[in-house]
This record gives structure tokens, C-alpha cells and sequence, in this order.
């Protein structure tokens, strides 16, 4: 089974958007949110694990300062299963880069 490097990404997020949903068992390596405003926001990740059927928050009402960003995921690894995904929601617009690599069958 090869892998494959992949990066996800939403742009002007302020209600909950699902930023990627793992088609196949993926490795989250990195997740950055860019407060895009004039004023600080406030922001959320969260995984939706499908075996659990449930969310589970990653960082709740972080504080990004205008212009700022926030590194979600940097250096640890989040594993998602087929079906598993990531939600971002932010009080003001904001930009999300999220980088994968996924198992291609």
C-alpha cells in the first residue's frame, strides 16, 4: 500500500466546517488555523471519530490575536480511520491548512 501527502484546506471559516473527512486510514501531520481579521478570534478543532460516534475536541476557544495563527497540530500525530474527521468553527474569519498523509490502496 502506498501513501500520499495531501493538504486540506478551508478559507473564511466562522460556523463549524468539516476541513477533511479521511477516505481511507490517514495520518493528520499538521493543522494551522490564520486569524484573517482585524480583531483577536477565538477558535475550535475538533475530530469526529465514527467507531465512537462521537466528537472529541482537540483545542476549544483558543485564542488567535488578529493576524496571528495557531498551530493545532504540529509535531504530534492524530490517526483518522475511513469515515473519521475534522471540524473547525472560529469566531471570526479564518483560514485552515491542515496536512495529510493518506494510505492509497
Amino acid at each position: 500500500m502506498a501513501n500520499e501527502f495531501n493538504n486540506a484546506t478551508a478559507v473564511d471559516v466562522t460556523a463549524q466546517t468539516t476541513v477533511y473527512t479521511a477516505t481511507s486510514d490517514s495520518i493528520v501531520l499538521e493543522l494551522d488555523i490564520a486569524n484573517t481579521t482585524n480583531g483577536a478570534v477565538t477558535a475550535s478543532a475538533k475530530l469526529y471519530d465514527l467507531t465512537e460516534t462521537a466528537f472529541a475536541h482537540i483545542v476549544k476557544d483558543a485564542p488567535i490575536p488578529s493576524g496571528g495563527s495557531l498551530q493545532v497540530i504540529s509535531g504530534q500525530k492524530v490517526v483518522l480511520k475511513t469515515g473519521d474527521y475534522l471540524c473547525v468553527v472560529a469566531s471570526g474569519n479564518c483560514d485552515v491548512i491542515c496536512s495529510i498523509l493518506e494510505a492509497v490502496n
